[in-house]
């Protein structure tokens, strides 16, 4: 039987600060343990959203490899789970069931599932508004964890910019929703876009042949979620202002608008649905007003609750504190986590600048840019985008970011350096 999920928050930051300071840091570990999966008698739901565009038939197999990918989603779907398969063109319609609702997960129903999904057929433009409003209508009001799975292989181009906002809006806090894009022909700013706003992952397959084991992959994580709604609780004293609250690690996801008042002096962030054995890192900088010398204040307590109000059941806690001296060997160390942090979201920046220059024509700009990334990367210890980077530059010297450009760059290898620098590294904690 599975044991009920467990959470552990741990507070890391310096909290000495020179007279006259007022910004406090800090990184905020949460870690969860136990849960083996959704327990027995949790409502679940999981939406499969296939792209059947006609680009999905031109080339490479995109079809054929979205139906065997969607296939394997299916086989990972819980029996018991309740779930469904759309199919998304300039509209969005429903693959099974046939009917607009989702239906229990039985051998029986998973296999015809996977049946109607083989009878697809590629045709029509990308309207990606009307996908994520159907699986909004799918999911309705129900309690419980909602989960979704997004691919496409182009841009939203028919629909107005306006619509497809619309719908990230309106879906936003009814389900969590993966965006994946197969191939090189896809939107990056448009995925992560509604990723973010979902509080979901947005990754590159640029290879169709490696859809299936992602989709598989997905679904068996989400299926392994067993609590849903969790929010981070965020108090802080009188007068003090939050200036920012970002998911640091796995990768970033900055949560600072996404803030809802709950009672005098406290906010909550959300932080969408956790698994056992997860672990999430939440940068936190709060400014408050100057103390004292001698000064000790509490600037902030963090708590992890599930539900809303009163009534929220809060599953762990960490305190934010801050302490005024005039030592300077104590005010001026670095809280070795908020440094890294700070170092893996400007990481991302550069990153994204950097190609944003090279595809403009602005080499110098390019190299300058990926150059630090190069840099950061390496005295980071993070050797997956360090990897990616040798993709669009030749380092010469990573220690002092001295690189050069690559005359020839795959679009693959751009937008998967692209897409996955907001992936981050863990750091190392004391």
């Amino acid at each position: 039987m599975n044991q009920p999920l467990g959470f552990q928050i741990e507070t890391f930051q310096n909290e000495y600060l020179p007279a006259g300071a007022t910004r406090v840091n800090a990184v905020v570990t949460v870690t969860a343990t136990g849960g083996g999966g959704m327990p027995a008698g949790n409502r679940a739901a999981e939406v499969i959203i296939v792209d059947c565009s006609g680009s999905m038939d031109h080339s490479y197999g995109k079809l054929a490899a979205a139906k065997n990918a969607t296939a394997a989603a299916i086989s990972a779907v819980r029996d018991g789970v309740d779930f469904a398969v759309v199919a998304g063109t300039d509209v969005a319609r429903m693959v099974y069931p046939v009917t607009p609702s989702l239906i229990t997960a039985t051998p029986a129903n998973k296999a015809n599932a996977v049946a109607a999904v083989q009878q697809l057929r590629a045709g029509g433009g990308t309207a990606i508004g009307t996908w994520l409003r159907l699986a909004r209508q799918l999911f309705g009001n129900r309690d419980g964890l909602r989960h979704a799975i997004l691919l496409t292989d182009g841009r939203d181009e028919h629909e107005t910019p306006q619509q497809l906002d619309a719908e990230i809006t309106a879906s936003t806090g009814v389900y969590v929703c993966d965006c994946r894009g197969v191939g090189t022909d896809w939107e990056i700013a448009e995925l992560r876009k509604v990723s973010s706003a979902l509080l979901g992952t947005c990754d590159i397959v640029a290879d169709p042949k490696d859809l299936a084991a992602d989709f598989q992959a997905m679904t068996t994580a989400a299926m392994g979620k067993s609590v849903a709604d969790v929010a981070l609780r965020l108090w802080t004293p009188r007068g003090a202002a939050v200036k920012f609250v970002k998911q640091v690690a796995p990768e970033l996801l900055d949560l600072t608008g996404r803030r809802t008042e709950n009672g005098a002096q406290t906010g909550e962030y959300p932080t969408g649905s956790w698994g056992g054995a997860e672990s999430r890192d939440y940068h936190i900088c709060i400014e408050v007003a100057p103390g004292g010398l001698g000064d000790v204040m509490l600037a902030g307590r963090v708590s992890l609750v599930r539900g809303s109000g009163d009534q929220a059941e809060v599953l762990g806690q960490g305190l934010v504190k801050a302490v005024w001296t005039d030592d300077v060997v104590q005010s001026s160390k670095i809280s070795p986590e908020v440094a890294h942090y700070t170092g893996q979201a400007e990481l991302a920046d550069v990153i994204q600048a950097g190609l944003a220059a090279r595809r403009d024509g602005d080499f110098d700009t390019a190299t300058t840019k990926l150059g630090r990334a190069v840099q950061i990367a390496a005295a980071s210890g993070n050797e997956d985008t360090a990897k990616l980077l040798e993709g669009v530059v030749d380092v010469l010297d990573a220690r002092t970011g001295t690189v050069r450009l690559k005359s020839a760059v795959t679009k693959a290898d751009e937008m998967t350096l692209d897409t996955r620098s907001t992936k981050t590294s863990r750091v190392h904690k004391r």
